[in-house]
């Protein structure tokens, strides 16, 4: 197989994607996709979970990325095509009810994360903008219509304001940084918290309270499955994408332990807990004079991005669905002159307008992190599983005990030990119980028109 070339074959008459992302730009793609809404917006109530000690969830949900992003590495280079998750189910299980909940489970992912991206664009961190604002929901469903109409005029323009917005937010990020460092050095903050538990007991409490924050937590670490989704408008994948999706989950991993750690040594965890702007709260506590509404605004950049990048990652997964036959052909319908994938785009936006209503950011971030929790347990085993299947061109091969550690850690923290609140398992089961419904629609019409999904 050409490693220049598209890996799919589109429907007749419809034109291929547009090979326009580079390895400097997937890189920091890859870094863009991770950060954002998690480490803006959830810390503080990770915080409000665990207690001073919110570093370590952080360095527990870094452990369990980097593990099934080793998953990932070898399966988009063994098979550079869109739908990921969806696609590496089929090859290995073979069974199209499982790949299509997977890949309805992966795209409710990404919706629910740009609508928790939403909702954190219209908290305080805009509040402290300006007071005079229109409802939050109003607010949160025009954020997201501006996002899919630059995702529509095309992934070039996309990705490049992804390139913009990240480094926007990494700017902000560096700010907290260098509070954290002169803290250090001026003797500021209060070391003590660092390793203060806010779950009761030494025991079984205190596991489950960790359990629970690092799965909340884990939030901030989804996104570099996303960037499997673009392979088809990667320039030569099987090279680029290994270094990219490391070097993505290193950097942010770093980053957010620093973040975390400053975090808490600047502002009690009670503070943290209670703001949609935690890293504001750490800003004014930093006796750096830098100014909060600026930073404010550096915070909207960085959730706008993670929305961008989520429904990028859903349209295009669309569109690799819809060349497996998982969904109906419409889905893969490109767009003749910008090459997007528009009805792919037109439906996640619908779908995301939708979920921006069932719930607040936390809910809607657990909601996130469980689901891909799931889907990380079935590709952790999925590489396993074809290892029997042989491609005839090179590609990273991961250790065996990486995928297997990376199920079992995956299947931990998606486990009722993690003591996340009962809603987050209500709404995932109603979105589950959609996708089966749209999985026996789509086998009708498959079956009227004499179609058959693909084995690929």
């Amino acid at each position: 197989m050409s490693v220049t070339e598209p890996s799919t074959t589109p429907q007749s008459g419809e034109p291929s994607l547009k090979r326009a992302i580079g390895p400097k730009l997937l890189i920091l793609f890859v870094i863009g996709d991770i950060l954002g809404t998690g480490i803006y917006a959830t810390t503080g109530k990770v915080a409000g979970k665990v207690g001073g000690a919110l570093w370590l969830p952080f360095v527990i949900g870094f452990v369990v990325a980097i593990l099934t992003a080793a998953s990932y590495v070898e399966l988009v280079g063994k098979y550079p095509r869109a739908a990921g998750a969806a696609l590496y189910t089929q090859k290995a299980f073979k069974v199209p009810f499982i790949t299509f909940i997977v890949a309805f489970m992966v795209m409710c992912s990404g919706l629910s994360s740009a609508s928790a991206a939403a909702r954190a664009f219209s908290g305080d961190y805009l509040s402290e903008l300006t007071s005079d604002v229109l409802p939050p929901t109003l607010i949160a469903i025009t954020f997201i219509l501006v996002l899919s109409a630059l995702n529509l005029r095309g992934v070039s323009e996309s990705v490049k304001t992804n390139v913009v917005l990240t480094i926007v937010e990494l700017t902000g990020l560096a700010v907290i940084l260098a509070i954290g460092a002169w803290a250090v050095v001026s003797g500021d903050g209060d070391p003590s918290r660092l390793g203060d538990f806010e779950a009761s007991g030494t025991g079984y409490a205190l596991i489950t309270g960790v359990l629970g924050a690092t799965a909340l937590g884990f939030f901030a670490f989804v996104g570099f499955e996303d960037s499997v989704n673009m392979v088809e408008e990667t320039k030569d994948p099987q090279r680029n994408f290994p270094r990219a999706i490391f070097l993505g989950v290193a950097i942010t991993g770093t980053i957010y332990v620093l973040v975390a750690l400053i975090s808490s040594l600047m502002v009690d965890h009670k503070t943290l807990a209670g703001s949609s702007g935690p890293l504001l709260e750490v800003v004014k506590a930093g006796g750096v004079d830098f100014p909060h509404k600026l930073f404010a605004l550096i915070a909207l950049f960085a959730v706008t991005n993670s929305a961008l990048i989520n429904i990028m990652m859903a349209s295009r997964l669309c569109y690799g669905m819809a060349n497996e036959r998982i969904l109906p052909r419409a889905m893969g319908r490109v767009l003749a002159k910008r090459r997007t994938p528009v009805v792919g785009i037109v439906f996640v936006s619908v779908l995301a307008i939708g979920l921006v209503s069932t719930g607040e950011i936390e809910g809607l971030g657990d909601t996130t992190a469980f689901l891909l929790l799931c889907v990380f347990a079935v590709v952790n085993i999925a590489v396993l599983v074809l290892r029997r299947d042989r491609v005839d061109h090179a590609h990273f091969r991961t250790p065996t005990v990486l995928p297997v550690l990376g199920a079992v850690t995956a299947l931990i923290l998606a486990s009722p030990l993690a003591d996340r609140p009962a809603d987050v398992y209500i709404r995932a089961g109603v979105l589950l119980a959609i996708g089966i419904a749209l999985w026996a629609l789509n086998k009708v019409v498959m079956r009227a028109r004499g179609e058959e999904g693909s084995e690929a």
